[in-house]
């Protein structure tokens, strides 16, 4: 499993739309390509959000040659609508990650 990262900070004032905006829109958009199996976005937390508030969006896919395609037939499209929209109100990076091992633990523990 390849996990693309795309770790966003976002301004506050327009946090909430944004998040609206990549529930809604983009990423139904980013899955719909048919690279993607599922997605989840996560808030930072223990960061200063008075210049902002970080996410990390996590796109999961089986292969590195999915994300391949995903990069060389949609990111361009895809990222330049999130740019438009948002213009100087975040900054972003983005990782590749593989998964390696998992274990699913008792709900209870945590």
């Amino acid at each position: 499993m390849i996990i693309y990262n795309v770790t966003v900070k976002i301004e506050s004032e327009v946090a909430k739309e944004w998040l609206q905006w990549m529930k809604n829109e983009h990423i139904p958009e980013v899955i719909h390509t048919g690279l993607f199996t599922h997605a989840r976005i996560l808030k930072l937390i223990g960061h200063d959000d008075e210049q902002g508030i970080a996410y990390a969006i996590q796109y999961h896919c089986r292969d590195m040659a999915s994300l391949e395609k995903y990069q060389a037939e949609f990111a361009k499209e895809l990222q330049s609508k999130h740019t438009e929209r948002y213009k100087d109100k975040y900054v972003a990076f983005r990782t590749i990650m593989q998964e390696l091992w998992t274990r699913e633990g008792d709900s209870n523990n945590c």
